[in-house]
């Protein structure tokens, strides 16, 4: 098919829930994509942060290519290998003792709110609430968009779910002063991805950790996009010496295979029991056979993710010496690891689509936000040519 009629035809059959490039892509390798004619893309999106090490990178591939030959989907009433091998990896590479597997991150975040209100109903407390921050990202379920803390992505699906209970992202006071009798847990991204690369204060996360601690409820952290390396660890978390109750995980975790996962400690995790919650292709034999190899990958010895660091350092101080020239366009540059935030004083669309004009994929979120989060290996000449394109595309904007 040419691009013009997958265009036309996606049109024509699929629900218009994406406002989509003009990009057909037919192949990936490593950090580039390639359309129908043969042009090559730098892509700095990475699926939005689920390709962590790359568009079919060659371990992962021959590992699901293996498993589809022997089993690719049974029944969670049975046991499969691969399955308990992540299991095993994620619980000795982080502060939880159990797993429970489904396939987004909505999934995750879904199973996590069942958690606390369980948890909460077996401790008798008649507690029910949970906190979350403003401007955050949760889903697109009916729990998970409750969750959010954004009006655009309630409307027209009200009356929502109860119990939720929204505050200034980064503002403890704030947090505190929404405790009650009702709350049951705090949820929150340690950096919020979708709602513009928002970075907390340093002691943010210890600070809830007490405050939860001090109230008797519990922590849930969302690390859907910041897990699994992209902040230069592991886990998000692990850059603040607190752990959570609970975590939740998908993106990056399946190599390009949708995966989730929610994690928690033993005392919380037990209020899950046969009856209480499930998924029928939750952590299919197929999809934990590529995350298996994923994680031993990020886990096997710390190249990537000292890469991760290094060249995210490096692309923040590229696009602060941007920020330099270009004042009047680039508002703030904010970061952790690879999930970098350009906050401008403009509209970001057109920015993109020029980007991908010249070849670079880059994204925009809250609609002045420019998000880069390319492979956690990327190198530094593909760096350069993400600030060489954006100078170009600078110099053509009159304000």
């Amino acid at each position: 098919m040419t691009a013009n009629e997958v265009f036309e035809e996606s049109r024509k059959y699929i629900m218009n829930t994406y406002k989509r490039l003009p990009l057909f892509i037919v192949k990936g390798r490593g950090n580039r994509v390639y359309d129908g004619e043969g042009k090559e893309y730098l892509d700095f999106v990475s699926g939005l942060a689920v390709n962590n090490i790359g568009h079919c990178n060659p371990r992962v591939t021959v590992a699901f290519q293996k498993q589809a030959q022997r089993l690719v989907h049974t029944s969670n009433l049975f046991y499969t290998e691969p399955q308990v091998k992540l299991a095993k990896l994620l619980v000795e590479n982080s502060f939880a003792d159990k797993v429970f597997f489904c396939n987004s991150g909505a999934e995750a975040n879904e199973a996590a709110i069942k958690l606390i209100r369980k948890y909460s109903s077996e401790k008798e407390t008649g507690r029910y609430g949970i906190i979350t921050a403003l401007n955050s990202f949760h889903g697109r379920t009916m729990a998970t968009l409750t969750a959010t803390g954004q009006d655009k992505f309630h409307k027209g699906f009200e009356p929502l779910v109860p119990g939720f209970f929204y505050v200034p992202f980064n503002d403890i006071a704030a947090v505190e002063k929404a405790i009650n009798d009702k709350t049951a847990a705090v949820m929150i991204e340690p950096i919020q991805g979708e709602g513009g690369v928002n970075i907390p204060d340093r002691d943010y996360l210890k600070r809830l950790r007490e405050i939860c601690d001090l109230n008797g409820i519990l922590l849930a952290l969302d690390e859907v996009q910041t897990g699994i390396g992209r902040t230069g660890k592991l886990f998000a978390y692990q850059h603040t010496g607190i752990e959570p109750d609970i975590m939740t995980l998908a993106k990056g975790l399946g190599g390009g295979l949708p995966i989730g996962a929610m994690l928690a400690k033993d005392h919380v995790a037990s209020a899950f029991t046969p009856g209480t919650h499930a998924s029928t292709f939750g952590g299919t034999p197929l999809v934990c056979s590529a995350a298996v190899e994923v994680m031993k990958i990020l886990t096997e010895d710390e190249i990537i993710l000292d890469t991760c660091r290094r060249m995210g350092s490096y692309l923040v101080d590229e696009l602060n010496n941007l920020k330099l020239k270009y004042p009047d366009i680039i508002k703030d540059i904010r970061g952790k690891g690879l999930l970098i935030g350009m906050e401008l004083n403009i509209a970001g669309e057109d920015v993109v689509r020029e980007c991908l004009k010249k070849g670079v994929i880059i994204n925009c979120t809250m609609e002045r936000v420019l998000r880069f989060l390319p492979p956690l290996d990327v190198s530094q000449p593909d760096i350069d040519k993400v600030i060489e394109t954006l100078t170009d595309v600078f110099n053509g904007i009159r304000i």
